[in-house]
């Protein structure tokens, strides 16, 4: 008796779908267009993987059954953008500390005329103390 309740509980859960040849058209092309993964359209619509391969074999035009494809459009592209963004940032950062050191560079060369000292420590040459010497008690 157990055993047969079993058997109709699982039959209850599997049913038979079809799907039609628009709803098949329209999810190749949305994996075509990389919206969607084979294993999310899987999991969203609860169709094996094996269901959705068929589909892409059928209907798409970039994906053919025994030709395989190595290059990830989606995630090179991604990762062109990402790198090209960050030289971009890196550039900017390089350009402003560019302005900063050339400040700098000229802030102390006007105040080493205007005062007549040496700000920059030479090559060689010894500290120099500004306060003067102290006297020891």
């Amino acid at each position: 008796m157990t055993k047969n309740k079993l058997s109709k509980k699982t039959f209850d859960i599997r049913r038979n779908r079809h799907f039609g040849e628009k709803f098949k058209k329209d999810i190749v092309k949305s994996i075509e267009q990389n919206k969607f993964t084979v294993g999310e359209v899987s999991e969203l619509y609860k169709v094996s993987r094996t269901s959705v391969y068929k589909w892409v074999y059928k209907y798409s035009v970039l994906y053919q059954k025994g030709y395989r494809q190595i290059v990830e459009p989606m995630s090179s592209n991604k990762k062109v953008k990402e790198l090209q963004s960050k030289i971009k940032e890196l550039e900017q950062i390089i350009g402003q500390k560019q302005v900063m050191l050339d400040f700098m560079e000229k802030l102390i060369e006007l105040s080493e005329t205007e005062y007549g000292i040496d700000i920059l420590k030479k090559n060689g040459s010894a500290h120099k103390s500004i306060s003067g010497k102290t006297e020891k008690s």
